[in-house]
């Protein structure tokens, strides 16, 4: 299970007419859209917003939330479809969809979520705000004195940083920054130079705040009272064009394929290539245009022709262009309208006297973020950058956040003299540039940066150090299902293992010489790694249980993941469930496998976790005749962790560790009655109901009130 796997021979490779029999589980109607399902989970997001048991303003982010996750969808999948069907390459998926149906479906589908999003807003949340004296204050709704103020605020904080734009042969239509927020304006008269001139542009900078509290002097009923920054150039539009007459002023935001593609096999300097695609990623080709819905239709089509988009593309709302800009609102000191506050745990096993490496020799520790502090992982750092004995640390990087600690401690052990070797991933989307500066920090104070494997994205979460200990040197070591990010560990559910396990050290040691090294693919003892073994393995994995239900032993599998896609490994559990063994899969987002199916998946059952907390962490769980075998990972059941990426899938070798993460990770999601969803045959969702005399079971709830103070 822990061989290296290598491509077959060509010789080995079956001839034509003696191809290996067909699958029977590889037929289009065995399979979800990944894309759909991805959509269903946003959709999952998106009914928070309305859900009474969460508090008023969390609802309110849920709403923003949604938004932004449909600007990623726009950004990567909806760019990536439309580019294919341009390419004429497309090709159908393992669903049976062809693109040009998958993208006319996405379009029906995510019109009517947009549509529901603003009528929530409008309709559920806002009149529920205002019944808490929190309100968005319309134009027409202004009193003189907050018009007075408005205006001056106009003139001082927000004309002077922006720049109307005139249509005429001279100036064609602006490059339009992706996902900014613009106005078209249409205007009667003639300008300074004698232009009779109908036509203008206004963008506004991202350093506008896109919602104004007004000040406490104009709080009427002495609640808080905002004002859309919108709503306020609207007003004012008069002020940017002296002599003219504004006709019209409409809100509009155009999103642009970000995808950064960058040929790593053929550039010399991967940081520099990088930093040269990261501005085209503003503006890249239109895939979305979302306007006022009582811009005219002229203007609209004047849009639509000069983004290149269709009507299929085109969003009119009945609100802010862009809703994720509207978090400022959630800052108001309405304790009772927020998810109450909580302090992590310090975590079971963490001292609280002496070091984190008098402890580990004793025993692993095993952190459950956000509900145990991310804290001992930092100060496992700290304490190794300040101490003489430690020789060497080595630590992967896909994602951390501004001004970490974590980079802050490695700069310090480099300083120190330590052996620092760091493994960053440039291309973690979206984080490239921060990425980029840590790396160049870190190679400023004397570390060893290395930009891991061409052709293979360094995803594994990894951190060793290497102390002297008397004649001997010993390895410690944390391996993490979640990123090095000390602000995402305050809102993701994800484990990590601490430990100074030698056998594990060991293979955690092997993995880094592959990153930094060059030779074949190392052979590990307990480890599965990707692009390796880690899919062969899973896939044995799964079935030795089936082998293990044949033979009449307790068979099981129970796995939790953020999706699963991966063609080949739902194949395998689908044979699994005809075996008899019974599957539990906790999918937070994207499924491929459709559970429920006559003949296929009747022991299949497929939930989905959605609640305060991202859920984060992949826990592989197997029943393994008795014998339990538990593994957490940093990879998904997707082609990119299994294939295209550095992962690693470590288990959790003591039995109370591993009853605990199965306790915590898997039973609990499985009981739960409130955040809960169970996933239809046809690839829809629907939440759990629970029984009026139901004892109500929140994964989240119940794992708050145990771990943290």
């Amino acid at each position: 299970m822990n061989q290296p796997v290598t491509p077959p021979p060509a010789s080995t490779v079956p001839a034509a007419n003696h191809a290996a029999p067909a699958n029977p589980f590889d037929r289009p109607e065995l399979f979800a859209n990944r894309w759909l399902s991805l959509l269903q989970f946003n959709l999952r997001v998106l009914k928070q917003a309305t859900i009474d048991s969460h508090p008023l303003l969390e609802r309110l982010k849920f709403l923003m939330i949604f938004s932004s996750n449909m600007d990623e969808f726009f950004e990567i999948r909806m760019a990536e479809l439309k580019k294919q069907i341009r390419s004429g390459e497309a090709k159908a998926g393992a669903d049976g969809l062809l693109p040009q149906e998958l993208l006319k479906t996405i379009q029906e589908l995510v019109h009517t979520a947009v549509f529901k999003e603003y009528r929530i807003l409008n309709e559920v949340l806002i009149p529920q705000l205002a019944e808490e004296n929190i309100h968005f204050v319309r134009r027409r709704h202004w009193s003189e004195k907050q018009r007075e103020w408005i205006r001056a605020y106009f003139r001082d904080q927000v004309q002077p940083v922006l720049t109307p734009i005139g249509i005429d042969l001279a100036h064609p239509f602006p490059r339009v920054v992706n996902k900014s927020l613009n106005f078209i304006i249409s205007l009667d008269g003639r300008d300074a130079f004698g232009r009779a001139l109908n036509l203008a542009i206004v963008p506004a900078p991202r350093s506008l705040p896109r919602i104004i509290r007004l000040p406490d002097n104009l709080q009427d009923n002495g609640g808080d009272n905002f004002v859309f920054l919108s709503s306020i150039i609207h007003d004012n539009a008069d002020l940017l064009f002296p002599g003219m007459k504004t006709t019209g002023c409409y809100q509009f935001r155009i999103t642009r394929n970000a995808d950064l593609a960058v040929d790593e096999h053929n550039v010399e300097d991967l940081p520099d290539a990088l930093k040269s695609g990261l501005s085209s990623r503003r503006f890249g080709d239109a895939v979305r245009l979302e306007v006022a819905d009582n811009c005219p239709q002229h203007l609209v089509d004047f849009l639509l022709e000069e983004t290149g988009l269709g009507e299929d593309d085109l969003y009119r709302v009945n609100g802010p262009v862009n809703l994720a800009r509207l978090m400022a609102i959630t800052d108001v000191n309405r304790p009772r309208l927020k998810w109450a506050p909580f302090i992590p745990g310090r975590g079971r096993r963490v001292p609280v006297e002496g070091t984190l490496f008098d402890a580990l020799r004793e025993r692993d520790i095993m952190l459950h973020h956000p509900y145990e502090s991310f804290a001992p992982v930092v100060d496992l750092l700290a304490q190794a950058a300040r101490d003489p004995n430690v020789l060497a640390i080595k630590q992967t990087l896909y994602r951390t956040r501004n001004n970490s600690q974590i980079i802050q401690h490695l700069i310090e052990a480099a300083r120190a003299g330590k052996e620092v070797t760091v493994v960053v991933e440039l291309r973690a989307r979206f984080d490239e540039e921060n990425n980029i500066n840590d790396a160049e920090r870190l190679q400023a104070a004397g570390a060893v940066v290395v930009y891991g494997i061409v052709g293979y994205k360094t995803h594994a979460k990894m951190l060793m150090i290497v102390r002297r200990e008397g004649e001997k040197l010993r390895r410690y070591f944390h391996l993490g299902t979640g990123n090095y990010h000390e602000g995402t560990a305050r809102l993701y559910t994800d484990i990590g293992l601490l430990s100074a396990d030698e056998e594990l050290g060991e293979d955690v040691h092997k993995i880094f010489l592959e990153l930094t090294g060059l030779g074949r693919a190392a052979q590990l003892k307990h480890i599965l790694h990707a692009p390796f073994t880690l899919h062969s393995g899973l896939k044995e994995l799964i079935e030795r249980e089936m082998a293990h239900a044949q033979a009449g032993r307790p068979a099981a599998i129970r796995l939790k993941m953020n999706s699963l896609t991966e063609k080949d490994l739902i194949m395998t559990l689908y044979a699994a469930s005809q075996a008899g063994v019974q599957v539990d899969l906790i999918v937070r987002g994207m499924c491929c496998l459709r559970p429920g199916v006559p003949g296929v998946s009747e022991n299949i059952r497929v939930r989905s976790v959605v609640g305060r907390f991202l859920e984060h962490a992949r826990v592989y769980w197997f029943a393994n005749g008795g014998e339990p075998k538990l593994y957490c990972a940093s990879a998904d059941f997707m082609e990119r962790n299994l294939f295209s990426r550095v992962e690693v899938c470590f288990p959790i070798r003591e039995a109370k560790l591993m009853k605990r993460v199965a306790e915590e990770c898997l039973d609990l999601a499985l009981a739960d009655n409130e955040l809960a969803w169970d996933m239809q045959p046809d690839g829809t969702y629907v939440r759990i109901e629970r029984a009026p005399e139901a004892t109500v079971v929140n994964t989240q709830a119940e794992l708050l009130s145990r771990l943290s103070r």
